[in-house]
């Protein structure tokens, strides 16, 4: 009883300022500690957040806090779990390799080319605005030429990355939608105007991967490689060529397309879909139980270490949303913008939306900061579409930040360190933002 009446008390004994500070403390501890690495990635988004939450005095409600958190993120937990398994299957089975001899055909044993490749293959696929079917899709064929080649994989995630940071403001994409219902926007108003910028930073990224692929090949040198798409994939995977299922390539290919409309339309929930599509492709490709075993097996270890950083962020974000300290960094964030400032809102929005929505979630940015600071930039005369497009221009720092769960997925498909990921892709994405931003400024897409 005494501890429920000391909880009720902590409104006012931990003001917005200081839940703000914590908040930001918070945060900045966990990226010290994985970039450092002191600590793995999923041991620091249960325990960190713990430890401040029983700084701020939320010891009574840490437990329901952490439960809230995993609930809303179980969907995307048991999505990215049977996501996994199904493309995996799919490799296994050879449903890539034709686009693997493609890819071998035109980039050989060049590295520039395949970094090149690579972002092409992941601006095309990005087209879903879903990155999670990017990564998959992106990693399952290009990873075994990375491999083959003794190529950085920290360039595949970084090409793959970038590429699909551009594309994801596409408006079946979360950010925008979000924009677009926050402001009560129409696509035509918040979009159509920023697809010259998405043009200019798809370029930019090609860029990039001229810059990696001119490394690499100084590096490595142009290698001769003699194998075929299906020997050169099975052994990066360590499989045996004895699991592919050339006859039933088209079969599997007509479910995964039909896996991907369903994923464009929302016919059901994703992870209802991945599940029915993981059922089906392990039963047409496998149908032996042995088989099947051990393709579990195969498979299981990657699932679940991506899995398990998803529910651990579940955990870091209910306790960063159930001690209202996201609510707190809001409001500190709105509190710090001069009145002399409020003509320029657009530009400071672009500038800042990069750190911001690395520091919170799309869902406390766009629907509890913009909203205000648009209604601030409106008392200036500033126009409620400019700040809704300004608002979209830092995703590409957003999806590095450790509460975006399709960013975990890419770093355990492609066995990277989270953290190795984020210090080698962060300058390339903040030059992403710095591109679209400038290409908003000179067309007056964004006003000055």
């Amino acid at each position: 009883m005494a501890t429920r009446r000391c909880s009720s008390l902590i409104p006012t004994l931990y003001s917005h300022p200081m839940l703000s500070l914590l908040g930001f403390l918070m945060i900045s501890t966990f990226m010290y500690l994985i970039m450092s690495k002191r600590m793995f990635a999923m041991t620091a988004l249960i325990l960190i957040p713990i430890l401040f939450a029983l700084i701020g005095g939320f010891r009574a409600e840490i437990g329901d806090m952490m439960l809230d958190g995993v609930k809303k993120i179980a969907p995307t937990g048991v999505m990215l779990i049977f996501a996994i398994m199904y493309f995996g299957i799919m490799t296994d089975a050879g449903l890539f390799d034709p686009i693997v001899a493609k890819i071998l055909k035109v980039v050989g044993g060049d590295p520039l080319k395949v970094v090149i490749g690579t972002a092409v293959l992941a601006l095309a696929v990005s087209l879903d605005g879903d990155g999670t079917t990017t990564y998959i899709i992106v990693v399952a064929a290009m990873l075994p030429l990375y491999r083959r080649l003794h190529m950085n994989p920290l360039v595949l995630t970084a090409t793959a990355f970038l590429s699909s940071a551009v594309m994801n403001i596409l408006p079946w994409g979360g950010p925008t939608a979000r924009v677009l219902s926050a402001l009560h926007l129409d696509s035509s108003e918040v979009f159509t105007p920023l697809i010259p910028a998405m043009v200019v930073a798809a370029g930019w990224v090609l860029f990039v991967a001229y810059i990696f692929g001119k490394r690499e090949r100084k590096r490595l040198g142009i290698i001769q490689i003699d194998e075929n798409a299906e020997e050169l994939v099975a052994e990066a995977n360590h499989e045996d060529v004895s699991l592919r299922r050339p006859k039933l390539l088209w079969v599997n290919a007509l479910l995964t397309l039909a896996l991907l409309v369903g994923l464009f339309m929302d016919v059901v929930p994703l992870p209802v879909l991945f599940m029915t599509a993981f059922a089906l492709g392990m039963l047409i490709n496998y149908p032996r139980l042995s088989e099947q075993r051990n393709r579990l097996n195969a498979h299981a270890g990657n699932a679940m270490i991506v899995a398990g950083m998803v529910f651990a962020a579940g955990i870091f974000t209910g306790i960063l949303a159930g001690t209202k300290m996201v609510d707190a960094m809001s409001l500190t964030i709105v509190t710090l913008i001069p009145n002399s400032l409020g003509p320029h809102l657009p530009i400071l929005t672009g500038i800042t939306s990069a750190p911001f929505t690395f520091f919170m979630s799309n869902d406390a940015y766009y629907f509890g900061i913009l909203p205000l600071v648009t209604k601030a930039a409106t008392q200036f005369g500033v126009g409620v579409a400019d700040m809704g497009k300004a608002s979209l221009l830092g995703q590409s720092v957003h999806l590095l930040s450790p509460l975006v769960p399709s960013t975990y997925l890419l770093a355990g498909l492609a066995g990277v360190d989270f953290g190795d990921h984020q210090r080698f892709t962060l300058k390339w994405a903040c030059g992403t933002v710095v591109v679209m931003l400038i290409t908003c400024l000179l067309l007056g897409v964004v006003p000055i």
